[in-house]
């Protein structure tokens, strides 16, 4: 007879041993065990000498530089497919001491290829001009051209060797600030205790502060909120400091390399124009009704008052309480991706069940969340710690197999030194599948309130990733002019001028606590400074791009998938022009904008 004291049953998440090998991803496209990795490695650990005979002859000729960029790129070939295998052993077990020392080994061993390589930049930028285009016109050079015309870019912008070599030795003292805030905000603050939802006292972090924000119970919320900004308030002195330093850093390197300023150099590799980032926020700051009219239909719809920060993000609906296996899942997604065409699904669907791209469950010491690592050699895996019931990781799940696919046609389309496509158009692939599958969702749904649900998801993403992203990238854009302009960056400058963007950009009915102002000090980001604008350019070039393809026919796929086979072959602004979307335009970020307001309008007509 049971007792009322009986032991709740736990679940505890099994060791790696014990997961099926169908659940696993199979790793033998890069190396078929341990022992063929192992060999591989001391070979070519063995050719980093081999760089040592290239020195000081790059600027002999044509055919000396095309050998000497030849064995690099074999080299490098190799170093990408020996580290993906040892990064995603460590991956499958975080504490397997064996594949930590596999990994240890591989940094170490490309360390010192790095120093023995490093000769090559700059005796390629020593060819003087006249000779270096005569050489560049050689047959030898061809492969290498577009990689060489992107280097010699850089040549304005890089100085004597004296002070090449003087910059570099203050790389780790430039990285203090980084390393202060990191070490302030994951180390030293400690958050308290706090009671969630359900009565249960946890521990406060930056982790289970996202997760207080989702709670139901307002009174979590606001608890959370307040508890959490109390920590950042008493330290928010010093945060200014180090954010000031980061910034005040940002533009020192941009004015010793000779650029016009800081936003200059951040997006000088990409070739990307200030007008992109500037039509940017030109285009969100446009939108404000809309914004405040999604506001206010929250406030609405929660029964509210009045609506805080905190408030947003807790979804108006409950969680559709749904089940999908790993295998519907999949099902799902391929069907949601019916529009790009049989051979990309048919790819995919291979990828996802028989070729077993996927890890797919939780266990023991796994990395946590998700990720694709494409290789150009090996299969572009996947890493999932799948959970049926939830709606998200199918999401999730298909936002993956977006970077994936876009790894797999790049590497089948073009050569090593240009398949590995640029972090400004790497969301474009995933949030263009989530585009996808959140509008055959939207199509099958049963119910107002599955639609809703799913229509309210759509809203976040687009507010959490243009909107308030947009608003990060112009206050980036602020306070690195102000640095500019010789104005001290004190805690009372990045308060007032985080306020001012709080204000527009969420309008006089949101109210603003006065903890909010801190929120500016504590994105890890703003230390990787004009990084956050990629996220809403990405997503809405995925959201003009899908309704092209939609909307469209058998050119508008073929763009598209043009642009998947592209890599790097093309500055990232080109592959997107030619794939149907100029972002030095407004109109694509304008198309994703129009898209928030009819979900909005949609929302609003259910609830």
């Amino acid at each position: 007879m049971a007792t009322a004291n009986k032991k709740k049953r736990q679940r505890t998440l099994p060791p790696r041993s014990k997961v099926k090998e169908a659940d696993t991803w199979d790793l033998g496209s890069l190396y078929a065990d341990d022992a063929a990795w192992e060999a591989a490695f001391v070979k070519w650990e063995k050719q980093i000498k081999n760089y040592a005979k290239y020195q000081s002859t790059l600027g002999n000729g044509a055919a000396q530089l095309a050998a000497c960029l030849k064995f690099d790129t074999k080299f490098d070939r190799l170093a990408e497919r020996l580290g993906i295998y040892a990064f995603l052993k460590t991956a499958e077990d975080t504490a397997d001491g064996v594949y930590q020392r596999m990994m240890g080994r591989f940094q170490h061993a490309a360390s010192e290829a790095s120093q023995a390589a490093s000769f090559i930049r700059p005796e390629i930028l020593a060819i003087p001009s006249a000779k270096f285009k005569k050489m560049l016109a050689s047959k030898e050079l061809k492969p290498f051209q577009l990689m060489l015309e992107r280097l010699v870019r850089y040549k304005p912008h890089t100085l004597s060797d004296g002070e090449e070599r003087l910059l570099a030795m203050q790389g780790q003292m430039a990285d203090t600030s980084n390393h202060t805030f990191k070490q302030l905000t994951d180390a030293d603050f400690k958050f308290g205790m706090i009671k969630n939802e359900n009565g249960e006292t946890i521990e406060l972090s930056h982790s289970s502060f996202s997760a207080l924000l989702h709670s139901p119970k307002r009174s979590v919320r606001k608890a959370a909120f307040h508890q959490y900004y109390d920590v950042f308030q008493s330290h928010e002195n010093a945060l200014a400091a180090t954010l000031s330093g980061s910034v005040q850093r940002d533009v020192y390197y941009a004015r010793a390399r000779g650029y016009e300023g800081a936003l200059q150099k951040a997006l000088f590799a990409d070739n990307v124009p200030e007008c992109v980032y500037d039509n940017l926020i030109q285009a969100v700051r446009g939108r404000q009704s809309a914004i405040m009219r999604y506001l206010e239909l929250r406030r609405r719809k929660m029964k509210l008052k009045e609506i805080h920060h905190y408030d947003t993000y807790v979804p108006i609906l409950s969680d559709l309480d749904q089940k999908r296996t790993w295998n519907q899942a999949v099902k799902t997604v391929l069907r949601s991706l019916e529009p790009l065409g049989d051979n990309y699904c048919s790819v995919l669907e291979a990828g996802m069940t028989t070729e077993r791209w996927c890890d797919r469950y939780p266990n023991r010491g796994k990395s946590s969340g998700a990720f694709s690592c494409g290789s150009f050699d090996g299969a572009p895996y996947i890493l999932m710690n799948y959970q049926p019931t939830v709606l998200d990781h199918v999401f999730t799940l298909t936002h993956e197999a977006g970077h994936s696919m876009h790894s797999y046609f790049s590497a089948k389309s073009q050569p090593f030194q240009y398949y590995d496509y640029v972090i400004f158009v790497a969301e474009v692939a995933s949030t263009f599948n989530e585009q996808l599958l959140s509008r055959h969702l939207m199509d099958q749904a049963k119910i107002d309130q599955e639609r809703a649900y799913l229509i309210n998801r759509d809203i976040d993403a687009i507010r959490g990733t243009i909107i308030r992203q947009t608003m990060f990238a112009e206050f980036e854009k602020v306070v690195h002019e102000l640095a500019e302009a010789g104005e001290p960056l004190t805690l009372d400058c990045f308060k007032s001028e985080y306020g001012k963007l709080l204000e527009h950009y969420f309008g006089p009915e949101f109210v603003i606590d006065e903890q909010l102002k801190l929120e500016c000090l504590r994105i890890p980001h703003f230390y990787r400074a004009f990084y956050v604008y990629k996220y809403a350019t990405g997503l809405s070039a995925a959201i003009a791009l899908s309704e092209r393809v939609l909307n469209g026919g058998a050119r508008e796929l073929n763009d598209y998938l043009s642009f998947l086979k592209g890599g790097c072959s093309k500055y990232p602004l080109d592959l997107l022009r030619d794939a149907g979307v100029d972002m030095e335009e407004p109109a694509p970020v304008e198309t994703a904008l129009d898209r928030f307001e009819t979900l909005v309008d949609q929302l609003d007509e259910l609830l």
